[in-house]
Formats: structure tokens, sequence, C-alpha cells
């Protein structure tokens, strides 16, 4: 009786934990079921695979700033245009001086020829430009030249009239004078045109002589009176040679303006 009613409790346990057990699964079921997440019946279905995921884009890297290229050198400005130069010029007045390149004597230099003289320094105009420089040529004309006749003339005669310089290999008309500063007298030799002096000063104090002594003797005298006056006139106008040493001072003036 007692392993009756054992038997009869152990069903009812069993019995028991079998309905706890059902109870227990449709429960778990029924959560599962709510925890599904609702779907759209009225969605279509296909049959093509499920997108994949995006993949995450990157960051885009900032590119490395260029090096700025070194900027081409400007060319120079063009230079302003220098206002106008005034002309080279040198004014009425101006002295040049000069030297002779070669003697100028008045016992072998004839009128008509040329002679060259050097220009000495510089020559500058008002704003101290250079307008015939040191080592120019000045070319001239003897348009008069002649000896001294007597000693009462110290001078003879020579006039020198430029006509061009020569400056940087082109040759430019000249209006000038021109003086010698260094020129002297030179005594001839005597020569034939004295002796006759001297013999015409003596034949007119021989005739002298006749008509003041009225004899030989005072012809004589006379004659030798009158040669002696005829010597002292030869000396007195005995010819001396105008003479411009080579290498002389001759200076020039314009008598009008130049401009180069």
């Amino acid at each position: 009786m007692a392993a009756k009613r054992l038997a009869i409790l152990a069903v009812t346990v069993l019995a028991a934990c079998a309905g706890e057990s059902r109870d227990s699964i449709a429960a778990d079921s029924l959560s599962r079921d709510l925890q599904l997440a609702p779907a759209d019946s009225s969605a279509e279905l296909g049959d093509y695979a499920a997108a994949a995921p995006a993949k995450p884009v990157a960051k885009p890297v900032a590119p490395k700033p260029k090096a700025k290229p070194k900027p081409r050198p400007q060319p120079a400005p063009a230079p302003e245009p220098a206002p106008e130069a005034a002309p080279l010029a040198l004014a009425s007045g101006t002295v040049i001086p000069t030297a002779v390149d070669q003697e100028i004597n008045s016992k072998s230099n004839k009128k008509g020829e040329i002679v060259t003289t050097t220009v000495s320094s510089d020559v500058t105009d008002s704003r101290g430009r250079v307008i015939i420089p040191a080592g120019s040529k000045v070319t001239m004309t003897i348009t008069e030249i002649r000896e001294s006749e007597n000693k009462g003339d110290q001078t003879g005669k020579l006039t020198l009239t430029p006509t061009e310089v020569a400056i940087g290999g082109r040759s430019y008309p000249l209006t000038a004078s021109a003086e010698a500063l260094d020129r002297h007298l030179k005594d001839r030799k005597t020569n034939a045109g004295d002796v006759a002096k001297v013999g015409a000063g003596a034949a007119i104090g021989a005739l002298a002589g006749r008509v003041i002594g009225g004899n030989t003797k005072g012809a004589v005298i006379g004659g030798v009176i009158g040669g002696a006056v005829g010597t002292q006139r030869a000396v007195e106008t005995q010819d001396r040679d105008v003479v411009v040493p080579a290498g002389s001072r001759v200076q020039l003036t314009l008598q009008s303006g130049l401009i180069i």
C-alpha cells in the first residue's frame, strides 16, 4: 500500500514537471516571437544577394603645398631719354693755344704756302666739355710774308690765316686770327744787293768830292767819305728775315663761333 502511494506520488511529480516544462517552452517561444522585428508583408521579395555593407570612407589627405616658383627677374626699365644735349660749340673770342709744327722763315717760305700747328692743351666750352682736344691739328695759309728791310722795321711782315681744324678724324672750317708769339728777326749775310748799295754810296761821295774839292785829292777824300756813308746805309738797310721757330707758340682767336 505504501509502495502504491509512492508510485502515484512519483507520477504526479513527473506530470507536474512535464506540464511546467511545456508551459516554459511556450513562454520562451512567445518571447522570441515578440522580439522578432515585424516584417513588411507588402515588400517585394527578391532573390538577389544583400548589398555589401559600405566601406568606411577614408579621410581626404590634404595635398602637400607646392613650392612657389621663384619670380622671374623683371627686365630693367628702359632708361628715360636724356634731354637734348646742347651742341658742342665754342663762342667767338675763344683763344686756342697751338705750337707751329715747322719753322716759318721769310727767306724760304712764300705767300700762299700751307703750314700746320698743333693744339697745345684742351679747349673747353662754358660747361667744361672738351671741344678741341690737345693734339688736334690746325691748318693755316701764309697770306703775307716778307723780310724787314731796315732797322726801323722791327717786325717784318707775317700773316697766318687759319682755315680748318681736324678733330677725331674730321675737319671743321675755322674762322680765326693767328699771332706768332715767339717770332724774331734774323740778319741776312751781306749779299750782292748790299755791295751795290755800298758802291752807289761811294760813287755819290766821289762825285761830291770833285764838286767840293775841285781836285783829285778832294775826289779821293770825297770818295772815302762817300764810301763810309754808303757802308753805314747798307748796314741800316740790311734785310732781316722774319723767323718763327718750330715748336714756338701761335695763338688763335676765334672770329666766329665754332660748332662741332
